[in-house]
C-alpha cells in the first residue's frame, strides 16, 4: 500500500498571479540563513521527526548545494519572529543549472494560519524574474493546504508519467486531494503537461535536485 500523503507531484507555474502577494505582518523578517544556522535548516523540512531525517537533509545538502555553497547561503531564506528566531524557510534554485524551482517551502505549524506562509512564497516569487519562469516544485498530497496555495499563485500540477528518475504519482494523489481539500479549492486545480526541455533537463542527472 503506497504512502499516499508521501508520494510525488509536481507543479508548473507559467506566470505569477499577481493578486495572490501578500505583504508580511508586522514584526516579521525575511533574511538569508547564515552559516552557522545550517543545523537549524536541517530541521525544518522535518520538523515533526527532525533528528529521524537529518542524516537525509546532510546527504541532500551535500549533493545538490555543496558544489554551490556561498549560493546557497545567499538564496535559502528564513522566515524570523520578532527575536529574529526562525520559523519559516523557502527560496528559489536554479536545478540542474537551467531550471527554476521552489526548495524546502515550510513554516513551523505553530506559525500556521496567520498568513505567514502565502507572504514567504510572495517574497520568493516576486523576486524571480520573468524570463526565469516557468517556475517548478515538488510537493506531495499530505500538502494539499500548501498545493491550494500553489494553485492561488498559478501553479498547475503535472500530468507526465515520469519527472527525471521519480514516477508522477498523480493519479494515485488526486482521490486524495478530492477528499481533504474544500470543493471548490478541488475545482480549482489546474492540469498541463510538462515542456520538453524541463524534461530533458530533470534527466540530465541521477540526483533530485528539487
Amino acid at each position: 500500500m503506497p504512502d499516499i500523503e508521501g508520494c510525488n507531484l509536481f507543479m508548473c507555474c507559467k506566470a505569477l498571479h499577481k493578486n495572490a502577494l501578500s505583504e508580511l505582518p508586522e514584526g516579521f523578517t525575511i533574511r538569508p540563513c547564515r552559516k552557522e544556522e545550517l543545523d537549524i535548516w536541517y530541521g525544518f523540512p522535518f520538523d515533526h521527526e527532525p533528528e529521524k531525517y537529518r542524516d537525509y537533509m546532510q546527504q541532500y545538502f551535500a549533493d545538490v548545494y555543496q558544489p554551490r555553497e556561498a549560493e546557497f547561503f545567499r538564496k535559502c531564506l528564513f522566515l524570523c519572529d520578532q527575536n529574529d528566531t526562525p520559523v519559516g524557510t523557502c527560496f528559489a534554485w536554479k536545478a540542474y543549472g537551467s531550471v527554476t524551482t521552489i526548495h524546502w517551502y515550510k513554516i513551523r505549524k505553530e506559525y500556521e494560519g496567520h498568513g505567514l506562509g502565502r507572504a514567504l512564497l510572495s517574497a520568493v516569487m516576486k523576486d524571480i524574474p520573468e524570463e526565469d519562469y516557468p517556475v517548478y516544485l515538488h510537493t506531495q498530497p499530505g500538502s494539499y493546504r500548501a498545493i491550494k496555495l500553489y494553485t492561488d499563485f498559478g501553479f498547475a500540477l503535472l500530468t507526465d508519467k515520469q519527472v527525471g528518475f521519480r514516477e508522477n504519482e498523480l493519479e494515485i494523489g488526486l482521490p486524495y486531494l478530492r477528499e481533504k481539500m474544500p470543493e471548490a479549492d478541488f475545482a480549482r486545480l489546474r492540469f498541463e503537461r510538462a515542456p520538453e526541455d524541463f524534461l530533458q533537463a530533470v534527466k540530465s542527472s541521477p540526483v533530485s535536485q528539487f
